[in-house]
């Protein structure tokens, strides 16, 4: 089975390639000491079905993700996750428009009415 361990997935078939995920499944099942009942169960799909992923056999992605919840290995999707790079001169344009500093228009208004006693609009006893 692990033979080909050393080996980068380029060069494995497609079915090498299963039986190595399929085994790591197992393997991360059995190192968590769970049953594929327990597995299957919580991620509802049926004994069976876990048994041909253990195997290495065709599944889908859907059982392929479910399991890979149950088994609490979400993580290593990370790698399908997309990075959108920003240009530097986006960036540019992006900071630029950042405020780089209070303005001091807004205090003043906001302490007008305390500024000057005399109006006694705002305030009332």
């Amino acid at each position: 089975m692990n033979t080909y361990k050393n080996q980068s997935f380029e060069i494995k078939s497609d079915s090498e390639i299963l039986q190595e995920i399929g085994f790591y499944i197992k393997q991360e099942r059995l190192k968590q000491n769970k049953t594929q009942a327990s597995i299957s169960k919580a991620a509802g799909i049926s004994r069976s079905t876990l048994s041909l992923l253990e195997r290495g056999e065709t599944v889908t992605t859907l059982t392929l993700l479910q399991v890979l919840r149950v088994l609490d290995l979400l993580h290593l999707l990370s790698v399908f996750e997309f990075q959108q790079e920003i240009s530097p001169v986006d960036y540019y344009k992006i900071q630029e428009k950042q405020r780089q500093r209070a303005s001091n228009n807004m205090v003043g208004e906001e302490f007008k009415s305390l500024d000057n006693p005399d109006n006694d609009d705002d305030w009332k006893w």
